[in-house]
């Protein structure tokens, strides 16, 4: 399709500018949307280690192991996330993983508390799986909501801003919630603000699945 924008002589000169002037809400709900998919990553494979040596006294190699373990999963689940919303929709499955990701932060608190190395190894291991759930579908689902000769432009912010305001600070959030609760509920419950975010964010955007991609949508 951009290929096909340069045949046409339909590059715009500022993109930047265009897209902010032409889909300024879109960038923000792109945005917003990835809040329940970038926050509790950082939490899952950042925040884990001090939690986990500070306050469980887990052997770092068994935290460390844990997530390389839950990064290899993910080579399976990522692309079979995003072959399912191929099936049923990139709205439909994203919205899943973000219903997912509420429920789990709960039950991976619960699995670590109990300071059983066994479940701390499985809450590990199955953490990014509903980070993966919204992964998959995510490429797909950002870019297909930009018109095609704002595309690249359009889902790059989109896509940065959440790195910005929802990943980088995630682990520090965390640790200054369990600094004042003394509990992992409060991060729990952060991550389940992070999914409702997200959810209300995708449910505003357009699912394009199976629909043409390559016209205008601002024609």
């Amino acid at each position: 399709m951009f290929r096909n924008l340069v045949v046409e002589r339909r590059i715009e000169k500022a993109p930047i500018r265009e897209v902010l002037r032409k889909q300024p809400g879109t960038i923000l709900l792109t945005a917003l949307a990835r809040t329940s998919e970038q926050a509790p990553f950082y939490v899952f494979t950042a925040f884990i280690f001090f939690y986990g040596t500070g306050t469980l006294h887990a052997p770092r190699d068994l935290l460390l192991t844990g997530v390389l373990a839950a990064t290899c999963l993910s080579l399976i689940a990522i692309p079979l996330s995003g072959h399912l919303s191929d099936l049923i929709g990139r709205k439909k499955m994203y919205i899943i993983g973000c219903v997912t990701m509420a429920v789990f932060g709960f039950i991976y608190f619960g699995l670590l508390d109990t300071g059983s190395p066994v479940l701390i190894f499985i809450a590990i291991v199955l953490s990014l799986i509903p980070h993966d759930m919204q992964y998959g579908p995510q490429a797909a689902l950002i870019a297909e909501s930009f018109t095609p000769r704002l595309r690249y432009s359009g889902a790059s912010i989109g896509y940065q801003l959440a790195s910005i305001f929802a990943g980088g600070p995630a682990p520090l959030i965390a640790t200054a919630l369990f600094a004042h609760y003394k509990s992992s509920t409060p991060i729990a419950i952060y991550i389940l603000i992070c999914s409702i975010i997200s959810i209300i964010a995708t449910a505003f955007l357009k699912d394009y699945t199976g629909r043409d991609i390559s016209a205008e949508y601002d024609r």
